[in-house]
């Protein structure tokens, strides 16, 4: 049996970064719309329409409010405005394209001419003119440039696909037109990369395939590169354009894939190649062709005692090797399967690890199952969440994007939508202020279909607020003491915080003498102590008293005041027989006209007024009776004795020194 002697692949054949990124962006986005192709493959636009991830023609075919992709090539200007008023923009133009995009705007700003190497009819390159404002021009060959009007200065850019050594060309050329020109190598890296890999693959190869759609500038300049170094070379679309080339033994094959070719496309197309070299035999007798069919027969018997997959077939397997990208597990099928390390959720898995993966892919193409750890996980995630919204249970959020009309959060690492006017109990100005943090959600409408959730954070805040209020009502206990803080004051009496519900001290309840007003009592901000006098739950009305926490007057009147204790008093009520003095609030005491002055008076007014503060004399103290008598007579005679003593005093020391 002889075979082919050698497939080679080149290193980076298929998705360059920039379109395996905005591949991932619409997959992720979908459902969605892209303005033209996302990429120059028929294939892969094909499978992403299959997602929900539609073309449209132009900016009015994308329903106002709907996901817009912005394509790998990118777009103009006045384009990405017109996409924002009325769309939600996920941009997945290519980095190196937006890099151009920036240098073409930074150059029409500073009023410079902007020339452009490419494809004038290229979306990358119409997109670029897009941000060079009026004084732009593209050229796509040395012939176009040297036709350029002559210029002082102009930025020179190359459509990032054109080729290092053709862009070379057109930009010695634009020197002969241009004084000063700017030229910026903006050919990307990988694209030269993958030009010289495909030469010198192709110049070592008898026959090279090129992997890709026929309308991609990068493959059709691969297709050219190759084509140079070898006349058996061929631009194929997929496997099924294998039929029509002949291989020969011992020929060598080279494969290489444009940056808009899938992997699962060129890797078929490897497969396939791998089949062929497989069955290029060459039997010399017919026992030679009894024993394969014997091997043939045994090797069908061998795949019937094999288990049986289905795509989306959950499945227990054994880690049998493990590599930079995807790991090998061995799930009792004819053939392994293949994780990629990006669709894993646990990381750090080694070998002979069991995990649990669903079935993608039967074949991926070269004979593999392929599985995911990360939809398994999803549909898990999916199923808990529609239980718990079933139940009525909440679910764990995290705010991870500000949009229009509310915040994109994760639960359960399923896309998440929160109304503005769910966020909180109150209006949210600054939506932004909750990307990032953790919060509790009630799912308020769940479309399984779309796999769509809408929740509420108001709806759990709403909820926990009557459970503690409702607690908090529980606990109240009629004529128990509790401390609260003083909200607010009116003149019938003053609200006071009691731990979530306020209660109300009416003006009569804040001292046991008389109050003008509550704030000569107590000020807004004041911890107190009060007694809840009455709870009615039903209207959430709570009774408080200040006063009863305090001791009655009366009761202490005669510790307070003993008998003999000159204190300080208002002159509050003048009647014919006395002037009452109030000691302190709710506490007044007698002032007998015979008391009120050192010689006889007609009446009270002739020695005291209302208002007046005075200091007198404690004469007795009857708590029962609630009198106090007091005089205003005997502290003027108690004073009038003292100045006498010390007169004498200053007598005596006086003629002592004489």
């Amino acid at each position: 049996m002889t075979k082919i002697a050698r497939i080679t692949v080149a290193a980076s054949a298929g998705y360059c970064f920039g379109v395996r990124r905005a591949m991932n962006l619409a997959d992720q986005s979908a459902p969605a719309y892209t303005l033209g192709p996302l990429i120059h493959n028929a294939i892969a636009v094909q499978a992403l329409t299959a997602k929900g991830v539609l073309t449209a023609k132009d900016v009015s075919e994308i329903p106002d409010g709907a996901r817009a992709v912005i394509r790998s090539h990118g777009v103009s200007r006045e384009t990405l405005v017109s996409l924002k008023d009325r769309c939600e923009v996920i941009d997945a133009t290519c980095p190196y394209v937006s890099k151009i995009h920036q240098m073409a705007q930074d150059a029409a700003n500073a009023g410079k001419c902007v020339i452009v190497a490419g494809h004038r009819e290229h979306p990358e390159v119409i997109g670029t003119l897009g941000w060079a404002g009026a004084n732009a021009y593209v050229v796509s060959s040395e012939e176009e440039a040297r036709m350029l009007p002559r210029m002082d200065e102009a930025l020179v850019v190359a459509q990032t696909t054109l080729g290092d050594e053709r862009y070379r060309r057109i930009a010695d050329a634009i020197k002969t037109r241009v004084s000063r020109p700017d030229i910026r190598n903006t050919v990307c890296s990988a694209t030269q990369k993958r030009q010289a890999e495909a030469r010198e693959l192709a110049s070592q190869s008898d026959v090279m395939l090129v992997v890709g759609d026929p309308a991609s500038a990068n493959t059709n300049m691969l297709y050219k590169i190759a084509k140079e170094e070898c006349a058996r070379t061929y631009l194929i679309e997929s496997a099924s354009a294998l039929g029509g080339i002949e291989v020969f033994p011992n020929e060598r094959i080279g494969i290489t894939a444009g940056a808009s070719t899938p992997d699962c496309t060129y890797k078929e197309v490897v497969a396939r190649m791998n089949d062929i070299e497989n069955k290029v035999t060459t039997i010399e007798n017919p026992q030679e062709a009894a024993e394969i069919s014997t091997e043939s027969d045994f090797a069908s018997e061998f795949e019937k005692t094999m288990v049986q997959i289905r795509p989306g077939q959950t499945i227990t397997g054994k880690v049998v090797q493990i590599t930079e990208d995807e790991v090998c597990v061995n799930i009792g099928y004819k053939a392994d399967g293949l994780v990629k390390k990006s669709d894993l959720c646990v990381t750090d898995v080694k070998i002979d690890d069991e995990i649990e993966v669903e079935v993608v892919k039967v074949n991926d193409g070269e004979g593999n199952v392929l599985l995911s750890q990360k939809n398994l996980i999803n549909r898990k995630n999916w199923d808990e969440i529609v239980a718990k919204s079933e139940n009525g249970e909440y679910v764990d959020g995290v705010g991870k994007e500000a949009v229009k009309g509310g915040l994109l959060a994760t639960v359960n690492g399923i896309r998440t939508f929160i109304p503005a006017s769910q966020l909180s109990l109150r209006y949210v100005e600054k939506i932004d202020e909750f990307v990032g943090q953790e919060m509790k959600l009630k799912i308020i409408e769940l479309d399984r279909s779309k796999k769509r959730i809408v929740a509420s954070r108001k709806a759990v805040l709403a909820e926990e607020e009557s459970a503690r209020k409702k607690a908090i009502w529980s606990n109240l206990e009629i004529g128990s003491i509790v401390t609260g803080t003083v909200r607010r004051i009116a003149d019938f009496g003053a609200f006071v915080d009691i731990g979530g519900v306020d209660g109300l001290v009416h003006v009569t309840d804040l001292s046991w003498g008389r109050v003008k007003h509550p704030s000569d009592v107590i000020k807004v901000g004041d911890v107190i102590e009060v007694k809840i006098m009455n709870v009615d739950p039903e209207k959430e009305r709570v009774s408080l008293s200040y006063k009863q926490t305090q001791p009655r007057p009366w009761t202490v009147a005669d510790e307070k005041y003993p008998v003999g204790s000159v204190v300080e008093g208002k002159v509050v009520r003048i009647t014919t027989f006395g002037a009452f003095v109030e000691l302190e609030p709710g506490l007044d005491g007698l002032v007998h006209i015979s008391q009120c002055a050192l010689t006889h008076i007609e009446k009270v007014e002739d020695a005291l007024h209302a208002g007046d503060i005075i200091r007198v004399k404690v004469l007795d103290v009857n708590t029962e009776a609630k009198r106090i008598s007091l005089s205003v007579r005997q502290v003027l005679e108690d004073e009038a004795l003292e100045a006498a003593n010390i007169a004498d005093e200053y007598a005596i020391e006086g003629a002592a020194e004489e």
